[in-house]
């Protein structure tokens, strides 16, 4: 994909990189904070950066709370109030082997092929299902490796991300063991699961993806929601329903009032 989709926009819709992930999230929200502050209701702005890797923005700004009671959390959610949302855990195999000749295999030791062999008891792996939100689901996201078609391979790495539903620390055993001695397994990244709050006479959802709430427990009790299609996001096909730009704006004076009186 390219990194930049010029903006636009028709009659119904607006497009762009961003347009729903989350510019048009960040525009409803200072719309609703501006009102808010014309009604003499105290809310304020938190924007943060790498939510998409490392939720490092988050983090620092957990270190620097400033008394707030809720956090409204913005997300692609449909203007619907999510139930729940997935945790995150992302994790890197990295095997090692013998470099040698492919003409003479039996001189070397393949790493990819270890690599290989420690993720097909993965993929085969039962994992942990919630009745509330779901099964845990793993992608293999990039496999890398090798030197050149004519040498054995010394080294192999894989990076998955698991969508949690459970506790980690069980995946995490099941991980350890099923790999064994065939690859290494580093644990780079654990966001755990999360339940959120809700507010009476808003559609509700439980969310696939995983957010920065976890690292923002410092800001308040959670409630997320925001305008757009989550389905759309990060896609050449970008776009936020105008509709649903307006209608956040009065979804989250909604939040405001309910959760303050």
């Amino acid at each position: 994909m390219p990194p930049f989709i010029a903006s636009g926009e028709d009659a119904t819709r607006i497009f762009g990189r961003g347009s729903c992930d989350a510019k048009g999230i960040i525009a409803a929200q200072v719309a609703a904070v501006l009102r808010l502050h014309g009604e003499g209701v105290p809310a304020g702005l938190l924007f943060v950066a790498g939510e998409e890797r490392d939720s490092i923005g988050a983090a620092v700004a957990n270190q620097n709370p400033r008394g707030s009671r809720f956090l409204v959390n913005g997300e692609p959610t449909g203007n619907r109030i999510a139930l729940a949302s997935k945790g995150a855990l992302r994790v890197e195999l990295v095997a090692r082997g013998k470099a040698a000749h492919s003409a003479y295999p039996e001189l070397g030791e393949s790493a990819i092929d270890k690599l290989l062999d420690a993720l097909q008891p993965l993929r085969s792996m039962t994992l942990p299902s919630n009745p509330d939100i779901g099964a845990t689901t793993m992608n293999i996201g990039i496999i890398e490796g090798g030197l050149a078609t004519n040498v054995i391979s010394d080294f192999a790495k894989a990076q998955l991300l698991y969508r949690l539903v459970s506790p980690s620390q069980p995946l995490r055993q099941q991980i350890v063991a099923a790999v064994a001695k065939l690859a290494q397994v580093e644990f780079v990244l654990d966001i755990p699961y999360m339940r959120f709050r809700t507010i009476p006479g808003i559609p509700t959802m439980t969310a696939s993806f995983t957010t920065d709430i976890p690292s923002l427990s410092n800001w308040g009790e959670a409630v997320l929601l925001g305008p757009g299609d989550i389905l759309v996001a990060h896609t050449e096909r970008e776009y936020l329903d105008k509709r649903e730009l307006i209608e956040a704006i009065d979804r989250y004076l909604l939040i405001a009032h309910e959760l303050l009186r």
